[in-house]
């Protein structure tokens, strides 16, 4: 069988790469020709995600072993996982980090399963718009915007929400007796 993917990101609206790869090609071959098409270099720590629909984070594919996971978790690394071993119906998808630093990804999906086919090497089917820059500089990174914890009447719904209330001096703390007033 062969797989065709569809890689887009979120940063670059048209960026895409469309990647015909054989079911059984493994995952590091995957990976190497993401790289290929996005002239980025082999030297990160990728990995691949299988996600749900909603693109939370399943199984991890990581590029190599780093021994950290719990006896009975299983461990994919890309050199020896099969792509048909993780990955099996259309519409299946994926997240690429590829920026590990930054936790910056490629979002690609599983557009077509092409039967009683055969692929010797993957390859770019379709190559539009340029790809994000592979790495940010370490400055870029402090600087991204990070979700705000002001926590105003907005995040409680309620003008008459008043932080003032949440004084640590407000709630009653008593030695021994828990239930003593």
């Amino acid at each position: 069988m062969v797989y065709i993917f569809t890689v887009v990101s979120d940063e670059a609206d048209d960026f895409v790469r469309e990647i015909m790869i054989d079911s059984d090609a493994s995952f590091e071959e995957f990976h190497k020709i993401i790289l290929k098409s996005c002239n980025y270099t082999n030297d990160q720590m990728t990995s691949f995600f299988i996600c749900d629909e909603d693109w939370e984070k399943e199984t991890e594919v990581t590029l190599e072993d780093m021994g950290t996971s719990a006896a009975d978790e299983d461990v994919y690394v890309m050199r020896s996982t099969r792509l048909s071993e993780l990955v099996e119906e259309e519409g299946q998808r994926l997240l690429y980090v590829f920026d590990p630093m930054a936790d910056r990804v490629f979002f690609i999906e599983l557009s077509e399963i092409e039967y009683n086919k055969d692929l010797k090497e993957a390859k770019v089917s379709r190559k539009s718009g340029e790809a994000p820059v592979q790495l940010m500089d370490f400055d870029e990174v402090m600087n991204m915007k990070s979700p705000s914890m002001d926590l105003d009447e907005d995040f409680f719904g309620s003008e008459d929400f008043d932080s003032e209330e949440f004084d640590p001096e407000g709630f009653e703390i008593t030695d021994g007796d828990p239930y003593a007033n």
